[in-house]
């Protein structure tokens, strides 16, 4: 098992890599509703029209293009060595915004944000990446209410949204995905998934954020697992329907992966963690996760032939993939008692990095399954960012850490408060500049003495 499960940093970053270029080179060819659109001025006096000439011909390579950025694994590419404190990092700019869980998108000079406005409407908006200026906003009617076990966390938006240079893809709570045009914030297209597939509205929105792989958009809307065109909007086909509603509405998000020789889409819903053939929505192997009332929540963790999950109440489980002539099978290879919540956890080496339901982090073995140590709590949720061995994990009060992950002892190098309020959105960071999303601003943080 240890020849097949050893994984070091090159297979890694190989990985990384290839997961890059089949998400954005294929886009080079291929682009061509009423929304309220507000331009504003460059303080540089640059023209919009020239800085939002934004393409994956000329993007830079360290945009935080989606969930989980550009690997969708926390991964930065190609980064500069951090250095061993927080003392550099000021904030640079800071502006209020109304309260959301999405986290930040930052693509060349700018930062596109959610936000639910007046519990009635969701709203985009676009910001100069040096100011904080705002660009252009775009919104629609869209609130809704969660359920009363769910409403101390808020009912507002929840789902990153995912850009390819070109177009903005956001996930409305009302189960809808909007396509917005990146210079204007001009409505694309609009698709309300209740209408699309005659689902139930989730009970908790649209929670999943959205994957873009080549000319397609994935998600996980309108009680299943759904590809579209992403120039039109058109629904090519849905799979792994659950009908949506209280059981429905899936919390995790879908990663492109390759296991036993075949590229897929790894998708776990409420119940069941999934292989799914991109091309033709086949559903090429399925597991079943033990998890309290449903709640999968977490990114799941690929690592060579098998994928890494924890679940809320349950257990942290590892499965192998393997392909016989043309089946697939799936088997549990270990698991253990650590229980994962929110926060998917971060891969360095053969080790994955997981903040657990009760506050604590730990480091698990994945070619063994033993967890090698657990620290004292922390707050309820992070969100990390890895460089190398080192992690920027933001706490759910507020505090960014700074974390050396080694497999031997937790080494806590640095730790900073930010905010004053709670911050559930996904830290975002883009070469020098940390993004922090609050329940009410997005400010950026400037590391200076970066190296």
């Amino acid at each position: 098992m240890n020849s097949v499960y050893s994984a070091g940093v090159f297979t890694r970053r190989a990985a990384h890599l290839s997961v890059f270029l089949v998400c954005f080179c294929p886009l080079l060819s291929e682009f061509s509703g009423p929304f309220v659109v507000r331009l504003a001025p460059f303080v540089s006096g640059t023209s919009q029209a020239a800085c939002f000439a934004a393409s994956p011909t000329n993007a830079a390579p360290n945009n935080w293009s989606q969930w989980r950025g550009p690997a969708r694994d926390s991964h930065l590419p190609d980064a500069s060595a951090w250095p061993d404190s927080l003392h550099g990092m000021k904030e640079t700019w800071k502006i209020e915004l109304g309260p959301g869980y999405s986290g930040p998108i930052v693509w060349n000079d700018f930062v596109f944000v959610t936000e639910t406005v007046d519990k009635k409407r969701e709203v985009v908006r676009a910001l100069n990446r040096k100011t904080g200026e705002e660009v252009w906003r775009a919104g629609w009617d869209g609130a809704m209410t969660v359920p009363f076990f769910a409403r101390s966390n808020g009912d507002w938006i929840r789902s990153t949204p995912a850009c390819d240079g070109q177009s903005i893809y956001v996930g409305g709570m009302r189960d809808v995905l909007v396509c917005l045009d990146i210079q204007d914030g001009t409505r694309k297209w609009h698709v309300d998934f209740t209408q699309e597939n005659g689902s139930e509205l989730p009970a908790f929105g649209f929670v999943s954020s959205p994957l873009v792989v080549g000319k397609h958009v994935y998600v996980q809307a309108g009680g299943g697992f759904a590809k579209l065109d992403k120039r039109t909007g058109q629904v090519l086909w849905t799979t792994l329907a659950d009908g949506g509603g209280m059981s429905g509405s899936a919390f995790s998000s879908p990663v492109l992966a390759t296991l036993a020789g075949k590229q897929q889409v790894v998708v776990q819903t409420r119940q069941l963690l999934c292989g799914v053939d991109p091309v033709n929505g086949d559903v090429l192997w399925k597991q079943e996760v033990p998890s309290f009332r449903g709640m999968n929540i977490l990114t799941p963790t690929v690592f060579r032939d098998g994928v890494f999950t924890s679940t809320h109440k349950s257990n942290s489980f590892f499965y192998r993939v393997e392909k016989d002539a043309d089946q697939f099978r799936v088997a549990e290879v270990w698991k253990n008692a650590a229980k994962g919540y929110m926060s998917s956890p971060v891969l360095i080496d053969n080790y994955v990095y997981q903040h657990l339901g009760n506050g604590r982090f730990c480091c698990i073995d994945l070619r063994t399954g033993n967890e090698t140590w657990r620290t004292e709590s922390f707050g309820k949720y992070w969100s990390m960012v890895a460089n190398g061995t080192r992690v920027l994990a933001l706490d759910e009060r507020g505090e960014i850490l700074l974390i050396n992950c080694q497999p031997d002892e937790f080494r806590l190098l640095d730790r900073q408060s930010v905010s004053d309020r709670e911050c559930w959105a996904h830290l975002a960071v883009s070469g020098r500049d940390v993004f922090v999303r609050d329940l009410a601003s997005v400010r950026m943080l400037r590391w200076s003495d970066a190296p």
